[in-house]
């Protein structure tokens, strides 16, 4: 068993995942440091609020703040959300490839079981011939 794995990691395209590890590691880090940066949800700066005003027109300059403050949160996880996707579609790819050759691999291991079982009939055949003689 331990030998397949062995040719099946020989036959992994490494120039391929190793040339690719820069892009998903700088994205990595990018959104590590977009997600590690960001402190806890950012409380609604107090707003200054005339007290002439109805407790009504109150009211509504505060939900006005807390809905700038919600927008603003909502486009910062907007791009965390476009980074993370972009890091999900590399490390898609590379997944695809590396199924891709693995599939190549099991292929060509069972024509080579085939071919080897081929090989031994001919050869107990062939045996069976030079023993009775």
């Amino acid at each position: 068993m331990a030998i397949g794995l062995l040719a099946v990691l020989q036959l992994v395209p490494w120039g391929e995942v190793i040339s690719n590890a820069p892009k998903v590691l700088e994205r990595a880090k990018k959104l590590w440091n977009t997600v590690a940066n960001q402190s806890q949800p950012e409380e609604v700066p107090p707003v200054d609020i005339p007290s002439a005003l109805s407790p009504e027109a109150q009211s509504i300059i505060k939900l006005q703040a807390q809905l700038a403050a919600t927008e603003a949160a909502v486009a910062d996880l907007r791009g965390q959300m476009l980074t993370s996707s972009e890091l999900i579609q590399v490390l898609a790819d590379q997944n695809a490839q590396l199924i891709k050759h693995v599939e190549t691999n099991r292929v060509r291991i069972l024509w080579l079981a085939g071919g080897l079982a081929v090989m031994s009939g001919v050869a107990v055949v062939s045996l069976a011939i030079l023993l009775l003689r």
